[in-house]
């Protein structure tokens, strides 16, 4: 099918939820003015159309090999990502200092969203790329910024994240890949990785002349857990004196993964020093490593989030214009028995009309997300909070919703969406991943009802509920939605057991989301009170209030399930669950 970008609720979105505009008034994002906002915009979104688009059912039936050591991806993909590097793309929200173009990261998710829209298993190769680059602005030194950061910014190296091994899953504490201090030679001071990661994404490909892996490992002597970790820099080419790759590193690809989707991104097993030889340099202070990985892993969440936006997009588009183009049965009731498209029928319509409102009401959280980052990064302590509890629900509640537009894509399609042809199915085991991996949605879950529950003595939750409540008054249903969830908080913060709120802490977090999404859509809707394209502005209010009227009472819903405790579940034994 062919894909076309949603420039239009992209920027109403930005101007809205985001508040860009407010952002350009900061001397940091002043470059941020309006028309540069839609030139960017509207450009990425042609871009992703034209260039990437086309690659994405080519790279789902072709998918990545390893041949000889070396990933090879379908034939146009090192062009397409080729092209993205000279335009630029991979540069908007970089430094200045080195190369970057220093724009707000609410543009750099915009491309990302846009570019996965088109083809999430290619997006995966920049987007990785941002958690390195954002880890070494944090942590790096001065001179690791200088030499890394000018081609991570530009796009020609990539950037990887390694944490998980086999035996350690998401307990990152379990590692056993372990680094030793080099005292003499060529590499004196820096360090011998030695360990196999799995599950790193685009940790071998053939398509940026340099791969910088970033590596937890353990010193000797390091303490138990995950206070001894350290994060190491391992290139896949040493760096000549001159900057530009050298000589290959002691590191390799074992094997790729054969996944239910993203196929054309691999996977990839990766080893670090076979013979003893794999050289990496320490990022930031020693067994403070975990503290640099989650400076990466922050907006990466925010990014697989995004991926849920993506997803729902591009299978939402799908659906309506197979929807248009199908034709069976008269409308129930109509006294003209003449077949019609399936659009006219009302479950159908409801499916899709359920499918934009999910969209657009996460992609109205992805830009108030990103926006409070960047209000953050320019010195707002209480926006920086506020992004804190975003990213959880965020990243939970738009992927675990990504996946069920995407299975909705397939309902509308029928018969045919059950079969491989149409591409309706790739959709959603696209989209399978994304509760899983940077932290799995329970994982999201915890962290909310943990650590972001108590942030500010329980106030930055408190409070964006109450803004909520306050500034959607007119909306009971939401209101009343906003004012549970801060009862729930507020229960979980002062009587319920750890156990409790762990148990409760999914649909706890779906809650938040939809309250806070829903807030999303009434703030677009006000912004378009003004607008002369009436069409835009009635449809908006349609999916509005669908969310609303729909969305939000099923969240309601999840009160009981959120607040019935942790007892219920450890009545049967586990040996008992297993018979």
């Amino acid at each position: 099918m062919t894909y076309k970008p949603a420039t239009q609720d992209q920027l109403l979105a930005i101007r809205a939820n985001a508040r860009i505009a407010e952002l350009a008034q900061s001397e940091r994002f002043a470059a941020a003015e309006p028309d540069l906002v839609e030139a960017i915009v509207e450009g990425v979104g042609q871009f992703a159309a034209g260039e990437w688009a086309p690659l994405n059912r080519k790279g789902d039936l072709e998918g990545a090999k390893l041949e000889n050591g070396v990933v090879r991806l379908p034939d146009g993909f090192e062009q397409a990502y080729q092209a993205y590097v000279e335009q630029g793309w991979n540069a908007i929200a970089g430094v200045a200092e080195h190369g970057g173009q220093g724009l707000p990261f609410t543009l750099a998710c915009n491309v990302l969203e846009n570019l996965g829209t088109a083809n999430m298993a290619l997006n995966l190769l920049p987007m990785l790329s941002v958690g390195a680059i954002e880890a070494l602005q944090a942590h790096g030194t001065a001179e690791q910024q200088a030499r890394y950061l000018p081609d991570l910014i530009s796009g020609a190296w990539s950037g990887t994240m390694n944490l998980t091994e086999p035996q350690a899953g998401s307990d990152v504490g379990a590692l056993r890949t372990t680094a030793h201090l080099i005292e003499d030679g060529e590499h004196a001071g820096k360090y011998r990785i030695k360990g196999q990661k799995i599950y790193i994404t685009w940790g071998e490909h053939d398509l940026a002349e340099n791969i910088i892996h970033l590596v937890l490992a353990r010193l000797p002597d390091a303490p138990e857990g995950s206070r001894g970790i350290s994060l190491f820099l391992v290139p896949k080419y040493h760096l000549k004196d001159d900057g530009t790759p050298g000589a290959r590193n002691d590191v390799r690809c074992v094997s790729i993964e054969h996944k239910l989707g993203i196929n054309a991104s691999p996977t990839c097993v990766m080893s670090y020093g076979d013979d003893d030889a794999c050289i990496g340099e320490l990022v930031g202070a020693e067994n403070r490593g975990l503290a640099a990985m989650f400076t990466m892993m922050n907006n990466a969440r925010i990014n697989v989030g995004s991926q849920g936006v993506q997803i729902a997009e591009r299978a939402t588009q799908q659906a309506v214009a197979y929807a248009l183009e199908r034709v069976q049965s008269a409308r129930a009731g109509a006294e003209d028995r003449t077949p019609v498209a399936i659009m006219d029928h009302p479950d159908v319509r409801r499916m899709l009309l359920r499918m934009r409102s999910l969209t657009e009401a996460m992609r109205g959280l992805l830009y108030y997300t990103a926006g409070q980052v960047d209000r953050g990064d320019v010195g707002d302590a209480n926006a920086r909070a506020r992004a804190e509890v975003l990213v959880p629900m965020l990243k939970a509640w738009a992927t675990d919703t990504g996946i069920e537009v995407a299975s909705l894509g397939i309902q509308v399609h029928g018969g045919m969406g059950f079969v491989e042809e149409t591409g309706a199915a790739q959709h959603w085991r696209d989209s399978r991943i994304a509760p899983i991996y940077e932290g799995t949605n329970g994982i999201q879950a915890a962290d909310l009802v943990t650590r972001k529950l108590g942030l500010e003595d329980g106030e930055a939750l408190q409070k964006l509920f109450a803004d909520i409540a306050r500034d959607a008054s007119d909306e009971a249903q939401l209101k009343a939605l906003a004012g549970e969830c801060a009862a729930i908080a507020k229960w979980m913060r002062e009587d319920a057991s750890l156990d409790d709120r762990l148990a409760g802490s999914v649909p706890f977090t779906a809650m938040c989301a939809v309250a806070v999404a829903g807030w999303t859509l009434v703030q677009q809707h006000r912004a378009m009170n003004d607008s002369k394209d009436a069409s835009r502005k009635h449809a908006k209010r349609v999916t509005m209030r669908f969310f609303l009227d729909h969305i939000v009472p099923e969240a309601m819903g999840l009160k009981a399930s959120a607040t019935a405790g942790a007892s219920l579940l450890y009545e049967i034994d586990g040996s008992v669950l297993a018979a």
